[in-house]
């Protein structure tokens, strides 16, 4: 997942995502990459399970998989919580 987001085309896809469901044509639009570009990353996306899509006649429609989202979240929290344990740790000794 952390790879998939490393990418900053891939970050300009997922912040065009946080609007809502788009097709790949509407993506490319605010995106100086071609569609095919587009498509690719939004492949690599979805992989990664940050991205998924339904069809919808002959086109897909993409939008962000918030389950992917909370298990990378999950990921990040663990350091904060270990940042905030010592922090809280540092606070009670130099308070001694």
């Amino acid at each position: 997942m952390l790879d998939a987001c490393a990418d900053p085309t891939r970050r300009s896809v997922l912040m065009a995502l946080r609007a809502g469901p788009l097709a790949v044509g509407a993506i490319a639009a605010g995106i100086p990459v071609t569609r095919s570009a587009v498509s690719q990353h939004l492949k690599v996306l979805t992989s990664a399970g940050l991205v998924q899509s339904t069809a919808d006649g002959t086109r897909r429609i993409y939008r962000v998989d918030p389950d992917g989202f909370t298990e990378l979240r999950g990921w990040f929290d663990q350091f904060w919580d270990d940042a905030l344990s010592a922090f809280a740790d540092h606070v009670e000794e130099t308070s001694k």
